[in-house]
Parts: C-alpha cells; structure tokens; sequence
C-alpha cells in the first residue's frame, strides 16, 4: 500500500514537472526579451530627445539668422531712403557755392592732404551751414589741369574731394549721406592751361550747396 503512494506521489511530481518547467523556461525567457526591447526603446527614447535637441539648436540658429537678415533689410531700406535724398538733393536748387582754390589748399605734388591753410579757407563757409541747421546737400567736385594723364588727374580730383568732404564730417559731423564726391580731372577749365597761374587756377575744389 505504501509502495503505491509513493508510486503515486512520484508520478504528480514528475508530472508537475513537466508542466512547471516549460512555464518557468518560458518566463524567463519572455523576462529577458523584454528587457531587450525596454533597452531598444530606451535607445530609441534617447536619439529622439539627441534629435530633438538639435533640432532646437538648428531652429534657435535659424530665428537669429532670420534676426539678422531682417535687420540687414532694415539697414539698406535706411540706406536707400538717404541714397533717395541725395538723388533729390541732385535735382534741387543751387543755392550757394564756394571755390578752394589751389593757392588756398596748397596741395602738396600727388597729395590729397587738407594742410592748415585750406581748412582755414572753408572754416567759415562751412560754419554758415551748421549755424543756419540747413536741411542742404553738398555736392563737392575735384578738379585738377592738364597736366598728366586722364586717369591720373580723375583719380586725383577725387581724392582731394573726398579729403574736403571727410574734414567736413569729422570737424563738423555733417552726415555723410548728404555729401557726394565728384572727381572732374581736367574737365571744365576756369582759365587756360597754357600758363602756370591758369594751371593753378583750375586745382581747385567746388563745394555745390543744394536745398
């Protein structure tokens, strides 16, 4: 009788064996492959956000980028209004004028300098204008004579111009946008070459007032 319990009681425990085993086997398993797929997802989970991230950074880059070029725009439409200015400026009416003459200027050989003597000259000229607050334009044109050749003397003008109009922006903070440089070179003589006080008389400087 108690061979066969025994038989009996080995017989359910290699039958719940068999039945448990598979179901622990399965369960570890299914254990371990989940946790592969939580470490994929938390993979994935991490390039998102590394993408994510830089996607912030690009479109944080763009927004000032986009900053940028809009102030850029601002800028030339500022540049484009005082550029239409000096266009009118053109179109307007002469309403004063004022000659440095080459014996005031002393222009040194191939030189632009404003010595003493010629910012003297247009001292009080220039004055008058800032005085009187004028919403006027200057339009101040180089001239040189014939001596020399073309390109030289049109480079030339130019240079002594533009050294007039950058003494009346430093010395007299007169905007730049209402000044224009004219190098003339030999153009529109004002007495005759052939002489040495002729020459002289036309290395000059005109400063074109315009309202």
């Amino acid at each position: 009788m108690r061979r066969t319990q025994l038989s009996l009681f080995l017989g359910l425990a290699v039958v719940v064996a068999l039945v448990l085993g598979p179901a622990c086997a399965t369960k570890k398993y299914v254990q371990t492959e989940t946790a592969a797929v939580d470490q994929k997802i938390q993979g994935v989970q991490t390039a998102v956000e590394e993408n994510q991230k830089r996607i912030k950074e690009h479109d944080e880059r763009l927004t000032t980028l986009g900053d940028l070029i809009t102030q850029q725009q601002n800028d030339l439409k500022g540049v484009d209004g005082k550029i239409e200015d000096v266009k009118k400026s053109i179109q307007g009416t002469l309403v004063d004028k004022a000659v440095l003459t080459n014996d005031q200027a002393k222009f040194k050989f191939d030189s632009a300098e404003l010595g003493p003597e010629a910012k003297a000259a247009v001292d009080q000229f220039v004055q008058k204008l800032v005085a009187d607050n004028r919403g006027v334009y200057l339009e101040i044109r180089g001239y040189t004579d014939n001596v020399g050749p073309d390109d030289y003397n049109l480079n030339l003008s130019e240079r002594r111009a533009t050294a007039v109009m950058e003494f009346f922006y430093k010395q007299y903070h007169i905007p730049l946008y209402r000044m224009q440089v004219i190098g003339m070179g030999n153009a529109d003589p004002v007495a005759d070459n052939k002489t040495k006080e002729g020459r002289s008389q036309n290395r000059r400087v005109e400063i074109l007032v315009y309202e």
